[in-house]
């Protein structure tokens, strides 16, 4: 099984719509995935139709009072189920503090799937805090959307530093160009620069683009509504890359 953290301290650069479409892109692909949806605000389990609700909340959850597996929707795409967020969540740091170990909690309580998931994607809630360091610990992969702007750069290099730092060898972090206007010049320069100063940064640049955000109105992912698009055709290019990594 890999897990997979969709991640950015930054908010609003495309972390929801990349952990829905690359779970639908790996259903598709016959891979028996989760998503799991850490954000209190719910996006990912409003894109499924799936009522953001845990019973017991954030307490019981982390305390192991409820497992995992009774806890998950199915969605209406084969090989594609959900956690589902709750509003509780906002607490998940203070929640995690009080127990022992807590950067191990998120592992701990995902290790029971192993057997029943090839793929496990969190959508993270844009922070860092000890709930971002349970997600460290607890994935093999962090794949990073960032806008091609100055302050989503500056994150990158936060996120990095944080990594280094904290001597997390385990993890890969796989950034990409998210929510990327071309025809803004200042976008084409600091793709060109970044690409050069980061060789890590993956091939595939997600545009922006009125289809993506039509996922709030249709409720599903991409592929779900439709078949051709450069859009559809970024999200394929990501989910081979990405696939490409981990030798799949």
């Amino acid at each position: 099984m890999t897990i997979i953290a969709t991640y950015n301290i930054k908010g609003g650069v495309g972390k929801t719509s990349t952990a829905v479409n690359l779970a639908y892109l790996a259903a598709q692909n016959n891979y028996k995935t989760l998503v799991w949806d850490l954000d209190p605000q719910g996006a990912s389990s409003f894109y499924f139709r799936v009522k953001p609700k845990v019973k017991g909340g954030s307490k019981d959850l982390i305390a192991g009072a409820r497992e995992l597996d009774g806890l998950i929707k199915a969605t209406d795409f084969e090989n594609l189920d959900l956690l589902p967020a709750d509003f509780s969540f906002r607490n998940l740091d203070l929640v995690l503090d009080e127990r022992k170990k807590p950067t191990q909690r998120l592992k701990k309580l995902l290790a029971p799937l192993t057997k029943e998931y090839d793929i496990i994607i969190l959508d993270c809630p844009p922070n860092i805090s000890l709930l971002s360091e349970a997600i460290f610990e607890a994935s093999q992969l962090i794949v990073s959307p960032i806008i091609p702007t100055i302050l989503s750069l500056r994150t990158l290099e936060q996120l990095k530093k944080y990594i280094k730092d904290n001597n997390l060898k385990h993890i890969k972090l796989l950034p990409f160009f998210s929510m990327a206007d071309r025809r803004k010049k200042m976008h084409r320069e600091i793709i060109e620069s970044l690409v050069e100063k980061h060789p890590d940064i993956l091939n595939t640049v997600i545009p922006y683009a009125s289809d993506i955000e039509r996922m709030g109105l249709e409720r599903m992912p991409l592929g779900g509504y439709m078949k051709k698009s450069r859009s559809v055709d970024a999200y394929q290019s990501l989910w081979k890359e990405i696939l490409d990594l981990l030798g799949k």
